[in-house]
């Protein structure tokens, strides 16, 4: 499943972390600190290859596309699917997956959003699945996610009937999405999305691996792929959905909770006791669907300064 597990377990694991970080302190040169890079990227995004072993095929009335903006080099592309609601002029969600597999391995949980009564349009980030590109980056999935957020802007041209959806890693990904939308309403005023929902996410790359590495070394600091959302999270200038699994095992449920306290009104901290990385959607039921609706009917714009909402807790 896209989970962080690999990262976590797989990716930065101990002494591949030390390692980087004690030879960013030593390598001056500007080869060894590209060397040092991609290597972290490919601790990072941990791409499987082919398909996921409980993928049995897309069901019935997914759309498959390919996006190819003029900015991407040759042979690049974003693969993604559009699944449409039975319902028109349904509200529409960008799903962003984690750093692992690619959407075969996400259809689950896009089934569970459409079954909520949501079109969804998911992409893979360029290496990953069918979207062709080099290794990512954060840079590259930022841009990706822009352009996807694009085709979404045209399939649902109803800013208040569209969502932004991230998992895990993908709740970076859609934390700086989101913060570009927020500072471009507040420049015009104009409202371009409904909400923001990130599920099983945490504050920063750094902060995660310290913690699950147990580390002291300062790896905020020295990794460069940074996906600080804990300093992106009071721009969004939208509701927001915070979801996390109680018994999470590789994100702690504190990063979280410390974006909850770190973001602007409306929002709202939904935990799942229970629930570890990859199922509070589905263990939440019909609370997971109430605070998708409570979100849909939120202020699309929040007020700065207000008292910080209790969290809710699954039951």
């Amino acid at each position: 499943m896209a989970s962080m597990s690999s990262l976590l377990l797989s990716g930065l694991k101990r002494r591949w972390l030390a390692w980087l970080c004690m030879s960013a302190l030593v390598v001056g040169l500007p080869v060894g600190c590209a060397v040092l890079q991609h290597k972290e990227r490919e601790l990072v995004f941990r791409i499987e290859p082919g398909t996921a072993r409980w993928f049995s095929g897309l069901p019935s009335g997914v759309q498959e596309f390919d996006l190819k903006p003029t900015s991407f080099k040759a042979g690049e592309n974003i693969h993604g699917w559009w699944w449409p609601a039975e319902r028109k002029n349904a509200p529409a969600i960008l799903y962003l997956h984690g750093v692992r597999w690619n959407l075969t391995g996400q259809l689950f949980r896009i089934q569970q959003l459409r079954a909520l009564g949501y079109s969804v349009l998911a992409i893979d980030y360029r290496g990953f699945g069918k979207s062709h590109g080099e290794l990512p980056s954060e840079a590259s999935v930022y841009e990706d996610a822009r352009i996807a957020w694009e085709r979404l802007e045209v399939l649902q041209p109803d800013p208040s009937l569209r969502l932004i959806y991230g998992h895990s890693l993908g709740g970076a990904v859609a934390v700086d999405l989101a913060a570009q939308l927020g500072q471009e309403t507040a420049k015009d005023g104009k409202a371009r999305v409904r909400g923001l929902v990130i599920e099983s996410t945490f504050t920063s790359l750094g902060d995660v691996a310290t913690a699950m590495a147990n580390t002291s070394l300062p790896v905020r600091w020295l990794l460069s792929q940074k996906f600080d959302s804990i300093d992106k999270i009071g721009e969004i200038n939208m509701p927001l959905l915070v979801v996390h699994g109680a018994a999470d095992r590789y994100v702690p449920p504190r990063f979280s909770e410390q974006l909850f306290n770190a973001a602007r009104e409306p929002k709202r901290l939904l935990l799942v006791p229970g629930a570890t990385h990859n199922n509070s959607m589905s263990l939440a039921g019909k609370n997971y669907r109430q605070a998708l609706d409570a979100l849909m009917k939120s202020s699309a714009a929040p007020v700065a300064g207000n008292t910080p909402a209790a969290p809710a807790k699954a039951g």
